[in-house]
């Protein structure tokens, strides 16, 4: 039986890799910190403290700007729901939220699940990129 040897940042350096962006160390320990879980929403707060408890030493400020370069380049998808308040959710393709107003928790909704049948024309000069949903609820 062969045993394939994997480096523990080899995913997260192709993911940067492959968007041009240079894998520098706290870019690679915050990508491993985001991908390595499988599909999530987090703040850079959260995240930020989750760098902390795994002995990653990075700023607040860096996690800001990394999660901003990550959504630039494709990786991230920012979520914006309230003003000054928003996630960053690493499934990129197209869906919608929950917001739980109490918990500040976001789940998924599949796209298919929602319907938006009336979208204005975009401004003069612009295209609209994508129509995002989110549906609150108390709890």
């Amino acid at each position: 039986m062969t045993m394939i040897s994997v480096r523990p940042y080899s995913q997260a350096l192709d993911q940067l890799r492959a968007v041009g962006l240079r894998p520098t160390r706290q870019r690679l320990a915050l990508a491993r910190l985001l991908f390595d879980g499988g599909d999530r929403h987090i703040s850079a707060e959260q995240l930020h403290t989750e760098a902390l408890s795994s002995n990653i030493r990075v700023s607040l400020a860096t996690v800001y700007n990394t999660l901003h370069q990550f959504t630039e380049s494709g990786l991230l998808r920012e979520i914006v729901v309230d003003a000054g308040r928003s996630y960053f959710d690493t499934n990129t393709t197209d869906h919608h939220h929950f917001f739980y107003e109490k918990t500040g928790k976001l789940c998924d909704i599949p796209a298919d699940l929602i319907a938006v049948t009336k979208v204005p024309n975009a401004p003069e000069g612009l295209n609209i990129s994508r129509v995002d949903v989110i549906v609150r609820v108390e709890g």
